[in-house]
C-alpha cells in the first residue's frame, strides 16, 4: 500500500478483515509524510478543537458510517447542532440566508424563494423557466455550469450554484463534468423533464413529519441532518484505522517515500523507499534506501503521484494519471471572543460567489456547527481558499482573511490566535470527459496483475468516496490473492 492517507489506510484495514480465518496476508501502509490521515488531521490549541481538513462527512454515502460502526466508534458519532442548522450566500458584502427548501441548485418550496434576496426578480424568473424548458440533447457529458446555466440561468450558476457546488471541488463549475460530479441533476432531467420538478416529487415522497409536511431535513440545502464527526474530531477516524492495521500485525512506516515501482522477474511488484520509516525497518539510526517486493500493490494517491511512480513501467498510463488536473486548498483558522463578532453567527457558515472579488471562497462557524469545537463564549471560524493561496505568504493569507470576515460579518479586535493549514495539489478538477478518462485509466491498470489504483482523483472526492475506492482495491486484491482459501 503506497499512501496513509483515508483511502491507503481503509484499503490496508479491509484487507485484514478479509482474510480473517482465510490465508493470511502480510501488508505493508507506505507513508512519506509522519502523520497518517493525509488531508484529515485534528489538533487542539487553547481549549479549540481544530480541523485543518475536512470537519465532517455525509452519512447517505454509507461506506464512512459502515467503517466508524465496524471500527466501535458508534458512541462517538455525533450530528450537526439542530439550533443553527442553516447557511448563507454573501450578496453584495452581505450574508444572506439560503431560502428554506432550497435544495443544492433549486427551490422545493415557492414562498422562501420567492422571497429571498440572493437572486433578482428576474434571475427567479429565469429559474423557473426550467419547469417548461424542454429537456437537452444526448450529450456525451457537459460541464456542470453549462447544464445549471442552460436549466436555471446565468445567475443561478453565478449567484447560488457556484459557490454551493464548486467549492467543494474548488473549481470553476463550467469547467466541471455533470455526470462525474453531479450525475443525479442529469437524471432529474431525463426522468422528470425539469430538476425543480424532480426535487418537487421527491418532497412529496418523502414521510411526513408530525405536522403533516415533507420533512425539512430532506429538502434543506446541503441537508445539514447527513453530516456527522465525531466527539473529538475527524482525525479519531484514521487513528483508529491505524490503531486496527497495527494490531493485526501489518505494518504502517510513516516518513517513507516510495522512489519507484517495477517488476521482478517473478512478475511482482519491487517499491524502492526510502526514510526514517524504511529504516527503521532495517534497525538502522539513518535514513536508508530499500526494495521490497510484493504480490499486488495499491497506489492511494493523488494522480500525479501515481503517474509519477508508473511512468517507468506504463508511460501511457502515467500520461492519462497526470492530465487529471488537481488544485490547491488552505484552511484559515481563526479564535475570537464572540463578543467581537458583529453577526450572531446563527447558522453553519457562508460560501461567497467569485463575482464578489473577496480572496475567501467560504467560511464555517465551528462552534455552531459541531459541539465541543470552542470554549463557551468563544468563536473559532473556518475560512478557506483555494488556488489563490499557493502564491502567497502566510501573513498575507491571515490579512486578507481578517479583512474579509471584517466586512462580512463585524469582526472588531486581533484574534486570540490564527493557523493557517495547506494541501497543494489536494483537489482533484473532474473536468469534462472525467469518466471517460477513468474507464480507459482502469483499462490500462488491468494490463498489470497485482496492481491497483485508490483515491479521491477517480469517482468521488469525499471520505465515503475514498473509503468506498480504498475498500474496493482491497476487495480486488482479496480475490487475486484468493485470501478466501487456505
Amino acid at each position: 500500500m503506497v499512501g496513509g492517507g483515508i483511502s491507503g489506510l481503509a484499503a490496508a484495514h479491509r484487507l485484514t478483515e478479509l482474510a480473517r480465518g482465510g490465508r493470511p496476508v502480510d501488508v505493508t501502509v507506505l507513508e512519506a509524510a509522519q502523520r497518517i490521515g493525509g488531508i484529515i488531521s485534528t489538533v487542539t490549541r487553547e481549549g479549540f478543537l481544530l480541523e485543518e481538513g475536512p470537519d465532517a462527512f455525509i452519512t447517505d454515502k454509507p461506506w464512512a458510517r459502515d467503517l466508524a460502526v465496524r471500527l466501535g466508534l458508534e458512541s462517538r458519532l455525533i450530528a450537526t447542532r439542530p439550533l443553527h442548522r442553516r447557511s448563507f450566500v454573501v450578496r453584495k458584502g452581505r450574508l444572506l440566508p439560503i431560502p428554506d427548501g432550497f435544495q443544492m441548485i433549486a427551490p422545493t418550496r415557492f414562498w422562501p424563494f420567492a422571497a429571498t434576496r440572493i437572486l433578482s426578480p428576474a434571475g427567479k424568473v429565469r429559474m423557473l423557466m426550467d419547469l417548461v424548458i424542454p429537456r437537452g440533447g444526448a450529450a456525451a457529458d457537459e460541464s456542470l455550469g453549462d447544464f445549471v446555466t442552460r436549466r436555471l440561468g446565468r445567475e443561478a450558476l453565478e449567484r447560488i450554484a457556484q459557490p454551493m457546488i464548486g467549492g467543494i471541488y474548488g473549481a470553476d463549475p463550467r469547467t466541471l463534468s455533470l455526470r462525474a460530479t453531479f450525475p443525479r441533476f442529469l437524471q432529474m432531467e431525463e426522468t422528470h423533464g425539469s430538476v425543480i420538478r424532480a426535487m418537487l416529487a421527491a418532497r412529496r415522497r418523502q414521510p411526513p413529519d408530525s405536522a403533516g409536511s415533507p420533512r425539512a431535513s430532506v429538502t434543506a440545502g446541503p441537508r445539514y441532518g447527513l453530516f456527522a464527526s465525531f466527539d473529538r474530531g475527524m482525525s479519531l477516524l484514521p487513528e483508529s484505522l491505524a490503531a486496527a492495521i497495527s494490531s493485526g500485525g501489518s505494518k504502517l512506516r510513516t516518513g517513507t517515500k516510495a522512489l519507484s515501482l517495477s517488476r521482478t522477474p517473478s512478475a511482482r511488484w519491487r517499491v524502492r523507499s526510502s526514510g526514517a520509516g524504511a529504516a527503521g525497518m532495517r534497525e538502522s539510526s539513518t535514513s536508508a534506501t530499500v526494495d521490497d517486493e510484493y504480490d499486488a500493490v495499491i497506489l492511494a494517491l493523488p494522480a500525479t503521484g501515481a503517474a509519477a511512480l508508473l511512468r517507468p513501467v506504463d508511460p501511457g498510463l502515467a500520461a492519462m494519471l497526470e492530465s487529471i488536473r488537481h488544485g490547491s486548498a488552505a484552511t484559515v483558522s481563526l479564535a475570537y471572543q464572540e463578543r467581537d463578532v458583529g453577526h450572531p453567527m446563527d447558522g453553519f457558515g457562508f460560501v461567497v460567489p467569485s463575482i464578489e472579488r473577496l480572496s475567501i471562497t467560504a467560511a464555517t462557524f465551528a462552534q455552531r456547527k459541531f459541539p465541543g469545537r470552542a470554549p463557551e463564549g468563544d468563536a473559532l471560524i473556518r475560512a478557506f481558499w483555494s488556488d489563490a493561496a499557493d502564491v502567497l505568504a502566510d501573513e498575507t493569507i491571515i490579512g486578507r482573511t481578517v479583512g474579509d470576515l471584517r466586512t462580512l460579518i463585524g469582526i472588531q479586535g486581533a484574534p486570540r490566535f490564527t493557523q493557517v493549514t495547506r494541501y497543494p495539489g489536494s483537489m482533484p478538477h473532474y473536468q469534462v470527459g472525467h469518466l471517460d478518462l477513468v474507464e480507459s485509466i482502469e483499462s490500462a491498470v488491468k494490463r498489470h496483475e497485482g496492481l491497483f489504483l485508490a483515491g479521491n482523483a477517480y469517482r468521488g472526492v469525499g471520505i465515503p468516496d475514498c473509503i468506498r475506492s480504498g475498500e474496493t482495491a482491497a476487495s480486488m486484491v482479496a480475490a487475486m490473492l484468493d485470501l478466501n482459501s487456505r
